[in-house]
């Protein structure tokens, strides 16, 4: 078994200079990467047995692969699955070469439970995701692309620093070492985390480079590359008991802002990226079954991504008055349900099971969040159907298998079925809905977005510096 972890740890960054060589197998060898690391995430599922390597000592690498791992590398798995279908005809090699390199770095960050191997896998990834982003080579993609670039360096030189301070501490880069770092080891790791992950007001430079990004680095985007950032924090919550009320209150906080801005937002890209903002929240807000909330997530949002760029437009005002091709309608709806948390899709089970692992002072917040998270999908329930839309070649095999995902998802916790668990998600997205239609549906509500703003987010960094700083001489009693 060790052998397979670094062989198939390695492999993607292989595939991805092959493909170089081999243009014409391009799309057939990254797919068959995805598929692999889908199949090596299924049978962790199936063994159960959690597996530990440490590799060159305590400077070197060390990486812990569990059900917590399987959850997110089978999110990455299906996730870059549905984009290579969906891009089939259309891309070139250097594309598919770039997404392997991505997939493969974020699985490496999965795994890791080493300060400097996960900094490693987040460096690497933030250039993969700059190429992809700037894929369309337009002036546009390309400032959008630095944006991205720019801020994520920034956010993990933070993290460095961080990173020494701990190994001079604990004279070890594991993460067991934050137990005995100083508050500002804590408060610059921390720090690099949220704004790779996207999460609270770190995570405003999110909403623009998603939703100006093309379709389907969107749904990569949205589905798993924020999730590389987010998995160490959840990682940590549960090996340092003493992290877990800062995970948990970033992720309340985090629920809410996100959902603030995606129900007042015009736009559906922009509504999306917020609300993956908002959903990152709930993974944080329960570290002990963040995984099968954020393999849900990753496959929903994906899907909403790739069926926005399949409307005819951005504009909610507009869709209201343009009729949507009945069986995209139809596959909107069908996520927008899973995501709401209805019944007998995976959103309703990994809700429930977030709701229960909640601490009694976020229960009342995070409800706020999953009603916000109804009035903001009802804007696309409500659409009207009946047009005509002429969809990408692969489109229909992309949101088969992810929604199909969402489906077979939902089996692994039906426990969750039970006539008062039934009951409260339904009354919320009831609520939700006629909320809506009386109030959200005619605000003209429109809010600033000038911490979105390039020469404001540096400094959104530091005051969360700050915070972090507070809460860490809070946590040491200093």
């Amino acid at each position: 078994m060790n052998s397979i972890t670094i062989a198939w740890t390695a492999l993607p960054f292989f595939l991805g200079f092959v493909i170089y060589l081999l243009p014409k197998v391009d799309k057939y060898l990254a797919l068959c990467m995805a598929f692999a690391s889908a199949g090596y995430a299924l049978q962790l599922f199936v063994t159960q047995s959690p597996l530990t390597l440490q590799l060159l000592d305590n400077f070197g690498v060390i990486l812990t692969i569990d059900q917590l791992s399987g959850y997110f590398i089978l999110t990455n798995a299906l996730v870059t699955a549905a984009v290579i279908l969906y891009c089939w005809h259309d891309k070139t090699a250097f594309f598919y070469a770039q997404l392997i390199i991505l997939h493969g770095s974020i699985n490496a960050a999965f795994v890791c439970s080493d300060l400097i191997s996960l900094y490693v896998a987040l460096e690497v990834s933030g250039i993969a995701a700059f190429l992809l982003i700037a894929y369309p080579r337009t002036d546009r993609s390309i400032w959008v692309g630095l944006r991205y670039l720019f801020i994520s360096n920034v956010a993990m030189l933070f993290y460095l620093v961080g990173a020494v301070l701990v190994y001079q501490a604990h004279h070890s880069f594991s993460f067991e070492g934050l137990r005995v770092a100083p508050p500002e080891a804590l408060a610059l790791i921390f720090l690099g985390l949220l704004t790779k992950g996207g999460i609270f007001v770190s995570g405003l430079w999110l909403p623009l480079t998603h939703s100006e990004s093309e379709t389907p680095v969107s749904a990569m985007l949205s589905g798993v590359v924020v999730k590389a950032g987010v998995y160490p924090l959840v990682r940590c919550a549960l090996m340092v008991e003493e992290i877990d009320p800062i995970v948990r209150i970033f992720g309340v906080g985090t629920a809410l802002l996100g959902v603030f801005y995606a129900v007042f937002e015009k736009d559906t890209k922009r509504m999306l990226a917020f609300h993956t903002v908002s959903q990152l929240g709930f993974i944080l807000a329960a570290p002990s079954v963040g995984g099968f909330y954020a393999l849900t997530h990753g496959l929903v949002k994906s899907a909403l991504f790739l069926i926005a760029g399949a409307l005819p437009s951005r504009n909610f005002k507009e869709l209201q008055h343009q009729a949507i091709a009945t069986p995209v309608w139809i596959a909107l709806v069908i996520a927008s349900f899973s995501i709401s948390g209805f019944p007998l899709l995976s959103g309703f089970g990994a809700k429930v099971l977030t709701t229960k692992n909640l601490l009694p002072w976020q229960a009342i917040a995070m409800n706020v969040a999953a009603l916000g998270t109804a009035i903001s999908f009802a804007k696309f329930i409500f659409l009207p159907r009946g047009g005509k839309a002429e969809v990408k070649p692969g489109f229909w095999a992309a949101i088969i298998l992810l929604i199909g995902g969402l489906f077979l998802a939902n089996i692994a916790y039906y426990e969750a079925y039970t006539v008062e668990n039934i009951i409260k998600p339904l009354a919320t997205i009831g609520i939700g809905w006629l909320a809506y239609l009386l109030i959200f549906k005619h605000s003209v509500l429109k809010l600033p977005r000038v911490l979105e703003q390039f020469d404001h987010l540096i400094g959104v960094m530091s005051l969360i510096l700050i915070l972090l700083f507070w809460k860490g001489f809070a946590w040491l009693g200093i």
